[in-house]
């Protein structure tokens, strides 16, 4: 009797970080999936309809129901797929909340951080360097908590506070080129570089998440447009 696959469609962009903490989730389980390319700006009618509060990608699209926002997606496919794979989330309650406290910490800090030091909005490039070192310091101190001494916050595998700080520090590198300015410094994170260097060598990441050079590119893409003359 044949086996019929599960219909799992993942709507994003391949130059997205938040969609990459998606596909970062579907393969730690080995969830086969389809995957659609959309554009910020140009997103499709299905897209729009099936996020239609937020109208934005990533979408996922399981067995025709769908579930948005990238960080709700990774625990939905945790707890779907929960024989696939180790858990994503920690097991432990206490050791979960800590994940989830710091997930919400640097997806209120790192984007408009970096959103100023790239100049893609306004601000204090001074104020937002001084709040980004200090939160890298937090996050230093945070790691040797919570990774018990292995190679991931998740302990011995890329976990939920993983995947969404890895989404982030991919726009490290970029920051530190436009700007000129270093960030992620080995002598004051030690932690933090290894880590990274762990995270995108990982076998769940390095073929899903952009490179430095693509986010180069998308960098000046967006500058272009934010320069050019109204019509």
């Amino acid at each position: 009797m044949a086996v019929v696959r599960e219909e799992v469609k993942l709507f994003g962009s391949s130059m997205s970080l938040v969609t990459s903490r998606v596909r970062v989730a579907l393969n730690l389980k080995g969830v086969e999936y389809d995957f659609f390319e959309e554009r910020e700006g140009q997103e499709s009618n299905f897209l729009l309809e099936s996020s239609p509060v937020y109208k934005r990608f990533p979408v996922l699209i399981h067995n025709s129901k769908p579930v948005c926002e990238s960080m709700i997606i990774v625990e939905y496919i945790d707890e779907m797929w929960t024989s696939s794979g180790s858990s994503i989330l920690p097991v432990d309650s206490y050791d979960c909340a800590v994940a989830r406290f710091w997930t919400a910490y640097v997806d209120g800090k790192f984007p408009s951080l970096c959103r100023i030091l790239i100049g893609f909005q306004e601000g204090d490039r001074e104020h937002a360097f001084e709040q980004l070192v200090a939160s890298l310091h937090l996050l230093e101190e945070a790691f040797v908590k919570c990774s018990k001494g292995k190679s991931f916050f998740g302990g011995g595998d890329i976990g939920y506070l993983d995947i969404a700080l890895g989404s982030h520090f991919g726009w490290i590198r970029p920051t530190e080129k436009v700007t000129g300015i270093q960030l992620l410094e080995k002598e004051k994170f030690p932690h933090l570089v290894e880590w990274f260097d762990h995270y995108r060598s990982h076998h769940a990441v390095k073929e899903v998440t952009p490179t430095t050079d693509e986010l180069l590119t998308v960098v000046e893409e967006v500058k272009s447009s934010l320069d050019a003359p109204a019509k």
